[in-house]
């Protein structure tokens, strides 16, 4: 049996990290140290400099034992592993995300941040996303046949597992493809439009992403496209 570590970058309440510690019970005892808001595109960041505040949490899966973090995904995992949990975990997971984390979007990711933080702790980091859609039939039909799977391999020092569920009825789902290389594309190829003047010169700016389904062959990008689950190894510094 593991001792899993549980975090998010979309919140403590959000329904793909109660969906994903729900399945992780199946594999050993589970914490939860989730941010208390949204994080996302939170990357690797960590706090060093202000305090972060710890809270236990009522959590709707039983057996579960589940803190609000006001820090980072990365925070979250470096809290949890070395702080709140009375030891270690062997294995972190990270999700299930809301929205893909794909291609060149993982370097922005906090989803994948806190994952590589447990790499660099000496935990199996997984971490793992859906499309942005109302159907979840795919990731709640093989989520725990993958974390069962992935959960006893080894990864080399500073990598992780990077897993995207398309968000298709399960009946159009083609099936894992493992492996795959990490693409250099992008979802959205981003902009920046000017939304107001400012006083002095200023101008306010927001991102003006324009969609693109453009991916190589052959990568995480190209899978979910083409409605597979897409398994990824996916390295950092180190």
């Amino acid at each position: 049996m593991h001792t899993i570590l549980i975090t998010n970058d979309d919140g403590i309440a959000a329904d793909g990290l109660i969906r994903l510690a729900r399945t992780a019970k199946q594999l050993g005892e589970v914490w939860v140290v989730a941010p208390d808001g949204q994080r996302s595109a939170a990357s690797h960041s960590i706090t060093l400099h202000g305090d972060i505040d710890v809270y236990p949490h009522a959590f709707p899966v039983e057996g579960v034992r589940a803190f609000s973090c006001s820090g980072t995904p990365g925070d979250c995992v470096r809290v949890g592993s070395l702080s709140v949990m009375p030891h270690k975990p062997d294995i972190v997971l990270s999700g299930v995300n809301r929205g893909y984390n794909v291609a060149t979007d993982i370097q922005y990711s906090g989803t994948a941040g806190a994952a590589f933080e447990a790499a660099f702790q000496g935990f199996l980091g997984i971490a793992l996303s859906e499309e942005d859609s109302p159907l979840h039939e795919v990731t709640d039909r093989y989520l725990g046949e993958i974390l069962a799977e992935l959960a006893e391999q080894k990864l080399p020092y500073g990598q992780i597992f990077n897993v995207n569920f398309p968000g298709c009825p399960l009946a159009e789902c083609r099936g894992i493809l493992r492996d795959k290389k990490v693409s250099r594309g992008m979802f959205y190829r981003d902009r920046y439009k000017e939304v107001a003047k400012l006083p002095d010169g200023g101008v306010r700016l927001t991102v003006d992403g324009q969609y693109n389904e453009d991916a190589e062959p052959d990568t995480d990008f190209r899978a979910v496209l083409d409605k597979y689950i897409a398994v990824s190894r996916v390295g950092n510094v180190g």
